[in-house]
């Protein structure tokens, strides 16, 4: 879908992620599906996005909403069949949005074929070499091979049950019990996920996400974790030869297929590795994501971000929120305003009316920045993060894994509103079998796509005028930025082209500099002066 005048679509894309359980259900069970999902895809057609990336779709148990995968190959039957995927791709393609598909290849399911010979076949099962399985420490063996802590906390290994019925190795997860980890020292766990590509590939997605990026490859003598030496399992360099192997599959196909990790990384040199020429095309910025509202910390991190992607040529990502962070409305709306999973509590008091207007100025912000940018399902509707779900209905598992301290991922991914005046706000269809797999709050009757739609002053139609304008405008997208000089706590650069963007993080309003005409602006301008926590794009020449 490339032209050879223009660069790949994805160094300046505007790309939109979908999860599939919450994005719109047409059968009524409550959870949505890929029907859904196509009978809501002028929505985001409307909205002028580039690329949908899609959350994982494939046949799991759900122990971690899907990132257990069972089957890289199928489509769960509670989002539809194979059939509806590749028909949504053809359709998505006949709008002009390219496909983006999650794959997983750190782990599994303990459903997956594989794991299950392993356990079934006992100790000499061939099956097990394709995972971590170790014998305990102690004399009984009944003492976890390590002490790594797992990423959503607690121990990383489990004991199995031989089929005699006696106690045997333990396997490594870096998640959750029920997602066992690969062995990517062996070639035929690198093959398979070759061959997973090419699947994909052939059926005509555009690229693929790549979840947990960086912890594939592990160290085999199992040290424990110290700061005086690498890590065990997360960045070692091993994982580079994985991703440029992956990079010659996608380079066999026509049309800018394109490789995006998810590298958690707080060093820019290690994070910047992921994107050389002959590995990874583009990696998400968290550490924008988790920058605070203050100009110089984002200032900071984006003079960061160019600066660690210009060596290896690759383009920047802006990302304010996805499907495992608190949403940035309820962020920007408390005292502290960074974001961080050690940090994440219950009960932080948050002013949403404060936190909107930020996050409406963020969205300019993101959207003119030099590179890709990504919005969260729901971050068009300006949906806050919902804290109040009952403990009994919750089904992350990183809330009982923390110890129920971390209050999980579920307050973001809940069901989208479409229309209506109380829920499921048509996220089901009239008179559903089901209520929507997760609570949504009465108060969203005013966040929904149908009430915002035609409204000036609302999210929606902000994001719609800045997409479009984004798309209109030369200087937006992959390309240079020129900081202007500006007043303390105010954010001001210039793209080509004669756009300039401010975006004022302080107490006070300010003058804005002399332009033509403003383009658009996230709230109210003071006449000639831009009012706290808002932003403007201007055409200055």
């Amino acid at each position: 879908m490339s032209t050879p005048d223009r660069r790949p679509w994805w160094r300046g894309a505007v790309i939109y992620q979908v999860y599939p359980r919450s994005f719109a259900d047409a059968d009524g069970d409550g959870v949505g599906d890929l029907a859904g999902i196509r009978s809501r895809l002028h929505h985001l057609s409307e909205l002028g996005v580039d690329a949908i990336w899609f959350s994982p779709w494939y046949p799991s148990p759900m122990a971690d909403a899907g990132y257990d995968v069972a089957d890289h190959r199928d489509i769960d039957p509670v989002f539809g069949t194979l059939a509806e995927a590749e028909a949504l791709i053809g359709e998505a393609h006949e709008l002009g949005i390219r496909i983006i598909v999650d794959v997983v290849p750190n782990h599994c399911s303990d459903a997956h074929p594989w794991f299950r010979a392993a356990l079934a076949g006992g100790p000499d099962a061939p099956e097990r070499e394709l995972f971590w399985f170790r014998p305990g420490r102690g004399p009984d063996g009944d003492q976890r091979p390590t002490d790594w802590v797992g990423e959503f906390g607690g121990p990383t290994w489990t004991r199995t049950i031989d089929p005699d019925g006696t106690p045997g190795d333990w396997y490594l997860h870096l998640f959750a019990p029920e997602q066992p980890d690969f062995n990517w020292d062996h070639l035929r766990v690198r093959a398979e996920f070759e061959d997973i590509l090419r699947f994909w590939f052939d059926r005509g997605v555009d690229g693929i996400r790549i979840d947990s990026a960086g912890l594939l490859v592990k160290d085999g003598t199992l040290p424990e974790t110290r700061p005086d030496r690498p890590h065990p399992f997360r960045d070692l360099d091993g994982v580079h030869e994985i991703y440029r192997s992956w990079r010659r599959v996608a380079d066999s196909y026509p049309g800018d297929r394109a490789l995006i990790g998810e590298v958690w990384l707080p060093d820019r040199q290690r994070f910047a590795n992921y994107l050389r020429p002959d590995e990874l095309h583009a990696a998400f910025n968290f550490d924008f994501l988790g920058c605070a509202w203050d100009a110089s910390a984002l200032r900071e991190s984006i003079d960061g971000t160019l600066s660690a992607h210009a060596p290896v040529g690759a383009p920047a990502t802006w990302v304010l929120s996805n499907h495992d962070v608190t949403r940035h409305v309820t962020r920007y709306g408390r005292a502290d305003t960074r974001f961080s999973f050690a940090a994440k509590r219950e009960g932080i008091p948050t002013d949403l009316e404060l936190g909107t207007r930020r996050a409406r100025a963020a969205a300019l912000l993101s959207l003119s920045l030099p590179g890709a940018a990504y919005v969260y399902q729901g971050d068009e509707l300006g949906l806050w993060e919902v804290e109040d779900i009952p403990y009994e209905l919750r089904q992350d598992p990183m809330w009982e894994r923390s110890g129920r301290v971390d209050p999980g991922r579920d307050g973001c991914r809940v069901p989208l509103p479409w229309a209506g005046d109380t829920p499921p706000f048509g996220f089901s269809p009239d008179g559903a079998a089901a209520e929507p797999w997760l609570p949504q709050p009465a108060d969203w009757k005013d966040r929904t796509a149908r009430a915002q739609t035609g409204d000036p002053h609302s999210m929606l139609e902000l994001y719609r005028a800045a997409i479009a304008i984004r798309r209109s405008e030369s200087a937006l997208g992959d390309g240079g930025l020129t900081w202007l000089p500006a007043p303390d706590q105010v954010l001001a650069f210039a793209r080509d082209s004669g756009f300039t963007c401010l975006v004022n993080l302080s107490a006070v309003a300010v003058p804005l500099p002399a332009h033509e005409r403003v383009l658009l602006s996230s709230g109210p301008l003071d006449d000639d002066r831009l009012p706290s926590d808002t932003a403007v794009w201007l055409r200055t020449r």
